[in-house]
């Protein structure tokens, strides 16, 4: 049965959020020296008729490590099943899941490294030897049931690698990583949702969005969708380098893609730490943002792009953040042994 992608269609607008996604591993942007081994790797699954080996992913958010899950199984052909570690709160609750799997399909678990111990030495035995460990009856009448499992592969990923344990990262025969993206990467995946959501997008216009959306697709998107509205109600049916520009600066988003909590992070660290260095719990409690927030999602890309050092100390500003901020002065008053390069 054919979908409707017509935006007045109940649930157009919907569909076609969805479709964003790439289906199929042509068609997923970037990323090219992971493309290319997981292409021999789905290949030769493909030819055995076996399930592809289970998978570990990792990177910051918004990076495509759900996308590229779904991927998989569309590229093998087989069932795909999605769940987050958090939801995992008993081993019923895995072991439901792990029963009604089908042959060859793809069990997706986000933040793995949140898996409680319980469920994750559950994981070990289905993982390794596709037979899941039951425990029926209780005190001395108990007994474990060894509950035989089709072949499957699951996925596993995370933005924490390093919280993931030992045991339950050496069961991963394929390990992924996925980097942050290029400008040129960016405008094609921006071009290519233009399409697909039936917005006309400048080429201009999808560089300035790309240099602004932090190397990440899910930013990329978010952004498109947010010039689309500016776009619209201007009465204008092209999003152009003007809609952009004016539309960046009602956002407060800069040229470098900082949103005013980036630039609040930098700036608490200047004004009120000297600089730096300072821990990242002082830092999260005077910027106002949780911890978890502040080191998955601001401080990777602040230090991707040379704003940040990370430090045995702490976190400390570096002269670019400085020269961004136009506190070029401050920098300078500072002793030489403390400052780094200024860009």
């Amino acid at each position: 049965m054919e979908t409707s992608l017509d935006p007045q269609a109940e649930g157009g607008e919907e569909q076609r959020e969805i479709l964003l996604r790439p289906q199929l591993l042509k068609d997923f942007q970037g990323q090219e020296n992971l493309k290319e081994n997981l292409s021999v790797f789905l290949r030769a699954a493909r030819e055995r008729q076996e399930a592809l080996d289970h998978v570990f992913v990792s990177g910051p958010p918004g990076l495509g490590k759900t996308t590229l899950a779904g991927i998989l199984a569309n590229e093998l052909g087989v069932d795909f099943k999605v769940t987050a570690a958090p939801a995992l709160d008993k081993p019923k609750d895995i072991a439901g899941i792990l029963t009604t799997l089908t042959e060859r399909s793809v069990f997706f678990i986000d933040e793995i490294h949140r898996l409680k111990p319980a469920i994750e030495e559950m994981l070990y035995i289905a993982m390794e030897d596709g037979e899941l460990d039951w425990v029926i009856g209780q005190g001395p009448s108990a007994r474990t049931v060894r509950i035989p499992l089709p072949p499957f592969t699951l996925v596993g990923a995370t933005t924490k690698p390093g919280r993931v344990s030992s045991p339950l990262f050496s069961r991963f025969g394929i390990h992924l990583r996925i980097d942050f993206y290029s400008d040129a990467e960016l405008i094609e995946i921006l071009l290519r949702s233009a399409t697909i959501l039936g917005i006309g997008l400048e080429p201009e216009a999808a560089s300035l969005l790309a240099q602004s959306s932090r190397g990440t697709p899910r930013v990329a998107n978010r952004l498109l969708r947010r010039m689309r509205d500016f776009a619209q109600v201007a009465g204008k049916d092209l999003v152009t380098v003007s809609v952009v520009e004016a539309a960046l600066k009602r956002l407060e988003i800069d040229r470098f893609g900082l949103e005013r909590q980036d630039r609040a992070i930098l700036e608490s660290i200047i004004r009120n730490y000297d600089g730096g260095p300072v821990g990242a719990e002082t830092l999260a409690i005077s910027v106002g943002e949780g911890i978890d927030g502040l080191e998955d999602f601001y401080e990777p890309y602040l230090i991707q792009r040379g704003f940040l050092m990370r430090t045995p100390r702490g976190r400390m500003a570096t002269g670019l953040a400085y020269r961004h901020l136009g506190l070029e002065a401050q920098w300078k008053e500072k002793p030489s042994e403390d400052q780094g390069i200024l860009f």
